[in-house]
């Protein structure tokens, strides 16, 4: 997996997401729950916007990465979709125990069991993908801060 073919793949990643998000904007005051609806509609936004900068990030700053975190990159942006479709469909389906806060901002009285395992999987997936990718990132660019200024191996050399 290439830098340039990862670039491309989560900059349409989230410039899809901040679309859907946009077009989701408008049903929001149609769904049975608003305020969940409206928390939906952020969340595509925000990440829409988190995988734009991650791009960005790889495009310019060129951390150090391998083959693993690429991939991992990328996985991350596929596993934050279901993340967001459960999202939209909460919406109507008023879960309460993975999201309690909105929940309880909303009236939601909670969802069915397979419901809220739904909610809760993909939330807790996505989640935990998107802290992964946040990781490896951050550990490729301090790498390679490290080697700009003349602290990385002895040998000078890339790891």
């Amino acid at each position: 997996m290439t830098r340039e073919t990862t670039v491309r793949q989560l900059l349409l990643h989230g410039l899809s997401m901040i679309l859907v998000g946009l077009v989701w904007g408008i049903a929001v005051p149609h769904a049975p729950f608003p305020r969940i609806a409206l928390s939906a509609h952020i969340q595509f936004e925000v990440n829409g916007l988190v995988f734009i900068v991650l791009s960005l990030v790889l495009l310019n700053a060129r951390p150090d990465l391998g083959r693993f975190s690429f991939t991992a990159l990328q996985a991350a942006a596929w596993l934050t979709w279901p993340m967001l479709i459960s999202a939209i469909a909460n919406a109507w389906w008023g879960t309460k125990q993975t999201l309690p806060i909105a929940a309880q901002q909303a009236g939601a009285s909670g969802g069915a069991a397979w419901q809220e395992a739904t909610v809760t999987a993909t939330h807790v997936v996505g989640g935990l993908s998107l802290i992964v990718a946040w990781l490896l990132l951050l550990a490729g660019v301090w790498r390679t801060s490290s080697q700009g200024s003349g602290r990385g191996d002895v040998n000078g050399g890339n790891a």
